[in-house]
């Protein structure tokens, strides 16, 4: 900082630092006039008491803002002491003021600010016991050099315990904003993994639903017992879908319930899976060699969600007439999932990115695999993954 820039905005200053600092005036003010109007001893002359009161308040006038311009104000106190030291009767300088300027440029300014200022508060010392007739000068000299040292390593202590302060402030107030913005980013992904829970899972029965219930609609005049059929499922499928959102927003509560206990859904549960969506409609072939238990849980959900979506897909956007097949091949190494269709309502042309895709997109790269996605020919669409186990163990 410069020399004569303000260090603190008087503007902004609590009352109590302008009260501390009007009280260190007052204590110098009060010192330096008992010493010369009582401690003059070369000359018997006292001085008046008028002339006493200027004096003191020459050489206090600038202290109570020696926080805000510790520079101006150090020079203006050590200037009015050397001007007091050509005082036609003089009086022997009680540094105190000089002491309290110094001090305070020790404490907030630089070191090399600091050491220069110990330097000139030594010589206006020594220049004020020079005046007032000294002749042991060595002991001058000594005593001047203690005095401005004691002050200036009072003042550098002070300040470097301050700055170190501060800095411990600093990290604290810095390790709480990563905390919390820590604390928002897993908020972040949490909220992100509900939203991808509840639209693969819920998404996935809702259509499920609409489907069984424009069945039903279809058939409750020409076959009731059809239509009875698929509102049972209907029935059954809303049941899951409302188990499946408890279960997923449950965590969003703070109390815990049996629904968070449940286990998440995996390649065991395919049957259910394709036994819903047959009954809404979608006839689906199921072909599958390895174990099924092989995989680790988190591979298992993954793969799970990517068969649901494409089917969920396949029912909203083949069209009437299509079918589809799902293909799971399971070896010590990978898992490989196949699903497509034949359906009209998007051949030859690619579907926009939804939210699904990108979805099944981000699990299966969590788990470091490959996914493709596209129409496939002549008609209809295909949707492919591979995740190598070796891989997603690592991860």
């Amino acid at each position: 900082m410069s020399f004569w820039k303000p260090v603190e905005d008087p503007g902004t200053r609590p009352l109590r630092s302008w009260a501390f600092d009007v009280g260190c005036a007052i204590f110098a003010f009060a010192a330096s006039w008992a010493h010369f109007s009582f401690g003059q001893t070369t000359h018997p002359d006292h001085l008046p008491l008028a002339a006493s009161l200027a004096v003191a308040a020459l050489t206090v006038l600038a202290l109570p803002l020696r926080r805000v311009w510790p520079g101006p104000v150090f020079l203006w106190t050590a200037g009015a002491a050397a001007i007091l030291a050509w005082w036609p009767t003089h009086g022997a300088l009680f540094p105190v003021a000089l002491a309290i300027g110094l001090y305070t440029v020790a404490a907030t300014m630089r070191r090399a600010e600091a050491l220069a200022a110990a330097v000139l508060a030594a010589g206006v010392v020594i220049l004020v016991v020079g005046q007032d007739g000294t002749h042991h000068w060595a002991l001058a000299i000594s005593d001047a050099a203690g005095f401005a040292a004691a002050v200036l390593v009072v003042g550098l202590y002070v300040g470097t315990r301050r700055a170190y302060l501060a800095e411990l402030r600093d990290r604290a107030r810095r390790l709480e904003r990563e905390r919390d913005q820590g604390s928002a980013l897993a908020a972040a992904a949490e909220r992100a993994r509900i939203a991808r829970e509840m639209h693969d899972s819920v998404a996935h029965h809702l259509t499920v639903i609409v489907a069984l219930s424009d069945g039903a609609l279809a058939a409750v005049t020409r076959a009731p017992d059809q239509a009875a059929d698929a509102i049972r499922d209907v029935s059954s499928t809303a049941r899951e879908a409302l188990a499946e959102a408890r279960r997923l927003l449950g965590v969003l509560r703070a109390d815990s319930g049996p629904e968070l206990w449940q286990p998440l859904p995996g390649l065991a549960d395919l049957d259910d899976l394709l036994g819903r969506v047959r009954a809404a409609g979608l006839p689906v072939r199921y072909e599958h060699s390895g174990p099924l238990a092989g995989p680790p849980p988190g591979i298992q959900l993954a793969v799970f969600r990517l068969v649901q979506e494409a089917l969920t897909n396949t029912m909203k956007h083949a069209g009437p007439g299509a079918s589809a097949a799902v293909r799971l091949r399971l070896t010590p190494a990978e898992v490989c999932v196949e699903v497509e269709d034949d359906g009209t309502g998007s051949a030859g042309e690619a579907r926009a990115p939804g939210g699904g895709l990108t979805g099944m997109r981000d699990r299966i790269s969590a788990f470091g695999g490959e996914l493709d996605c596209g129409p496939r020919q002549p008609q209809g669409w295909r949707v492919t993954a591979r995740l190598r186990l070796d891989t997603a163990a690592a991860s």
